[in-house]
């Protein structure tokens, strides 16, 4: 990947460069930059080869820079930011950081990825991560809280992106229990989120956050759900290391937050993007399913449904919602 990774730099701009130059930016021969050029298929990258012209992109790439990413953070957040690193290609940003946590990495580490391939949804769902489009990012964080404190912490997470996405002129944003961002009806981003640590405490917290930014078409045709990206929502191309800067800044926020003040405020500002609350909805637990009427959520998070005559509580763990006629 680390030769293809320096191509895609030198060939992001979009414009022809000659199978020469690269070859000496590089450090190969021109047989060489075509066998390098020949791989990027595998990431589902689409190269030109003209003779006389050299190669280009078929479209210019935005990628990842760690500069960038933290100049969109306000300069208190940014300072919360123990580390950043920008993989090329990883199978999942999640456990990449969730195995280096273990290894007694320091809370406010980033790992983000251009690309993963084995990208990771709730309850083993797949999420579709193709090279250079969307934003797959995760958060160490560590709370020195009880864990029932960290019950709802999903849900915080879900507010900070909605504030991300908001900075990036997205409006109308909703989100559903316990993990999904949605705008008219379809999904924009989801959050998955893994926590590890012994009865006392600390609680290590990594949230990942898959966020549909600039989705090509073709490679949408693997999502099974109504989805929709940051583009078509603000109807135009949007610039990744802002959105991804803007997204650390209110992660850091509402985590600072829920260490500080507990759940309650943010709860609330949850509850005003409930996209759920008044409408029959289906929950699954493993292999039970609940039909009722969403009617928001409990002190903690729990979502509370209205059963025939009763109210009954769910907590996020392995529990899918749908809303009827989704």
């Amino acid at each position: 990947m680390h030769q293809r990774y320096r191509l895609l730099r030198l060939l992001a701009d979009g414009r022809f460069h000659s199978g020469e130059a690269l070859g000496k930016a590089l450090g190969v021969g021109r047989s060489a930059v075509w066998k390098v050029v020949r791989s990027l298929d595998t990431l589902g990258i689409q190269v030109y080869a003209v003779p006389g012209r050299g190669y280009r992109l078929a479209d210019p790439l935005d990628l990842l820079d760690q500069g960038c990413i933290l100049a969109a953070m306000g300069p208190a957040y940014r300072r919360r930011i123990r580390g950043l690193d920008i993989h090329p290609s990883v199978d999942s940003t999640n456990r990449v950081l969730a195995q280096r946590a273990a290894q007694g990495l320091p809370s406010g580490f980033v790992c983000i990825a251009e690309h993963q391939s084995a990208g990771r949804g709730r309850r083993g769902r797949t999420w579709v991560s193709p090279f250079g489009a969307n934003i797959y990012l995760s958060l160490l964080w560590r709370f020195d809280v009880p864990p029932q404190s960290l019950a709802g912490l999903s849900l915080v997470a879900g507010v900070g992106v909605v504030r991300a996405l908001a900075d990036a002129g997205a409006r109308d944003v909703g989100l559903k229990w316990p993990n999904d961002v949605l705008w008219s009806g379809r999904k924009l981003a989801g959050i998955l989120l893994e926590m590890s640590g012994e009865a006392g405490g600390p609680y290590d917290v990594v949230v990942g956050v898959g966020l549909n930014v600039n989705m090509p078409r073709d490679a949408a045709t693997a999502i099974d759900q109504p989805w929709v990206d940051l583009a078509t929502v603000c109807a135009g191309t949007q610039n990744r290391n802002l959105v991804a800067g803007r997204l650390l800044h209110h992660l850091v926020n509402v985590f600072q937050d829920v260490a500080e003040r507990g759940l309650a405020s943010l709860l609330a500002e949850w509850k005003d993007l409930d996209v759920a609350r008044g409408r029959p909805v289906m929950i699954t637990t493993g292999r039970d399913t609940v039909v009722g009427t969403a009617m928001g959520l409990d002190e903690v998070g729990a979502l509370l449904m209205r059963v025939g005559g009763e109210t009954r509580r769910f907590h996020s763990g392995e529990v899918s919602l749908t809303l009827a006629r989704e």
